[in-house]
Formats: C-alpha cells, structure tokens, sequence
C-alpha cells in the first residue's frame, strides 16, 4: 500500500453578516453543501456515484468570517466575479475596480455582503443566489 498525504481541502470563503438575513441564506446554502459533499466523498463508491463524483469538486473546507477582505483579496474577489457583477456590487460607491479599491482602503464598511469566493477555482459569487452558488462549490460541469 502507497502511503498518501492526505488532499487539502479546496478553500471556501463566505464574507458574512449574521444580522443580514442573504447573508444567513448563502451560510445556510453552504453548510449543506458542505454536509453533502463530505456524506458524498464517504459512500460506497458504486459504479453511477462514481460518474456522479467525478463531476463534483467533493469536500471542500468552509470558512466563515464577519471581517472584512484584505486588499489584496478584494482584488482577487474584484478578478473573480463573473459577468454582470459591477464593481459597486462589492464597494458600495464604487464606480470600477480601481474606484473600489480606494474606497474600501478608506472605509472597509463598505464592503457588501454575503460574498462566497472559491479562491482555487478564482470564481465569487455576490448575494445569496443559490443555484449560482451550488454552481459554483459542486464544479458542476455546466459552464
């Protein structure tokens, strides 16, 4: 028997606000997936859960935190929302990615949340839409 390291984890992040009730929703929305995709990577790997998984990202390690991004990160986060997210999405105020940049420096509060980032796959998802969210931590193949 070869002897393995076990895999990390893929991270997922979740910028939340416990007193925003999207924010609860998008936290909810992950800890089930979160749930099912480590019931999943346990089952009995039969023949059909075996297509069924290579199509899913499987367990991934959820992370919760209030604080606000770090700069860097915001701009990562900037990067990775797809198309249709405005950049005053994420910075309230912000006319692009330059203007969010600088307003967040000056005012953090400013950050909007919930906002879910996959930081391996670079892909975010703003607000609490739950099929764009279970898009995004199962991998499904559906882009």
């Amino acid at each position: 028997m070869v002897f393995r390291f076990p895999k990390s984890l893929d991270p997922i992040t979740l910028f939340h606000s416990p007193a925003l009730a999207s924010s609860k929703r998008a936290h909810t929305i992950l800890r089930q997936a979160a749930a099912v995709a480590s019931e999943t990577a346990t089952e009995d790997q039969a023949s059909d859960h075996l297509e069924h998984a290579k199509r899913q990202r499987g367990e991934f390690q959820l992370e919760v935190t209030t604080a606000p991004p770090t700069p860097d990160q915001l701009r990562n986060i900037l990067d990775y929302v797809g198309g249709g997210v405005k950049p005053s999405d994420l910075v309230q105020g912000a006319k692009d990615a330059k203007d969010a940049l600088e307003l967040f420096k000056k005012d953090e509060g400013k950050f909007v949340r919930p906002v879910t980032v996959d930081w391996t796959h670079g892909k975010a998802v703003v607000g609490d839409n739950e099929s764009e969210i279970l898009k995004m931590v199962h991998q499904l193949d559906v882009d």
